[in-house]
């Protein structure tokens, strides 16, 4: 017959599990710490240092503009081409699939300032399809389209991963049950497909264009820094940290308000589809 637990023994088994939770605790709340302390001390000296006064001449108004602009093209872009080629992946089969996935993810770890380099090997002047494009009367590398270019590069892979992933989860009765009713083709992808997922994609997207609004390194290398045609935000923070720190902290504090919308936007929009 086993004995009932005494006090002592109950004692014994608190002490035991007590270190070991203790230390997980603590290396949690030193992790958390680590994560958000740097943003906590941004907004704090934003605040004490009243930046947002000396943005007069920073070029603050153009650089807000032209992000919004441009990731805003860049998001149409990525639903544009990135879609189609995530119904692709999901639904087909074929040779060489596990490397093409990679190959299209490859951006997401890659350094920027290859990312950068890659793109002006490809289409700048001396590239590899830069004279085709200069016969064309295009003339890419610093300039808008440039940086739409580098932001599309380097955030495209979130959003097709994410579109992937969803489309790979609908299930394929429901569908089928749709071909029965007679949708079919795009019909079939607009009325039953994209509905179904079209949360998992709004968050995707979400993050996708959270990444094209904080891009620097392929930016700067590809497009340059140019007030007003090629200067973003993050390329503003990187010229105003030279000149006056405190404006750089505060156009970094808008960046951070944006991100984080779109971070609780792709939270929000990330649950079930139901």
């Amino acid at each position: 017959m086993t004995r009932p637990p005494t006090r002592k023994n109950t004692l014994q088994t608190i002490s035991d599990r007590l270190p070991g939770k203790t230390l997980l605790a603590v290396v949690a709340i030193f992790s958390l710490l680590f994560l958000t302390l740097p943003i906590i001390a941004l907004v704090i000296r934003a605040v004490q240092a009243q930046a947002w006064a000396e943005l007069g001449g920073s070029g603050l108004i153009s650089a807000v503009i032209l992000s919004l602009l441009t990731t805003l093209i860049t998001a149409l872009l990525t639903v544009t081409f990135g879609t189609p080629l995530a119904y692709f992946l999901a639904r087909r089969d074929f040779t060489g699939k596990r490397l093409a996935s990679v190959l299209i993810e490859l951006p997401v770890v890659l350094p920027p300032a290859v990312a950068g380099l890659g793109l002006l090997v490809a289409f700048g002047r001396r590239g590899l399809f830069g004279p085709t494009f200069e016969s064309l009367g295009w003339s890419l590398p610093f300039s808008t389209a440039a940086v739409i270019i580098a932001q599309t590069f380097v955030a495209a892979p979130f959003y097709i991963r994410a579109a992937q992933n969803a489309f790979q989860t609908v299930d394929p009765e429901i569908e089928a049950a749709g071909r029965v009713d007679g949708a079919g083709g795009l019909s079939l992808f607009w009325e039953i497909t994209l509905p179904l997922t079209s949360r998992s994609l709004g968050a995707g997207l979400a993050l996708s264009w959270a990444r094209a609004l904080g891009e620097f390194g392929a930016t700067i290398l590809f497009a340059g820094s140019l007030q007003g045609i090629t200067q973003t935000m993050p390329l503003l923070i990187y010229k105003e940290f030279e000149r006056n720190i405190n404006s750089a902290i505060w156009a970094g504090v808008l960046l951070v308000g944006f991100a984080l919308a779109a971070l609780l936007l792709a939270r929000y929009l990330g649950r079930s589809d139901a």
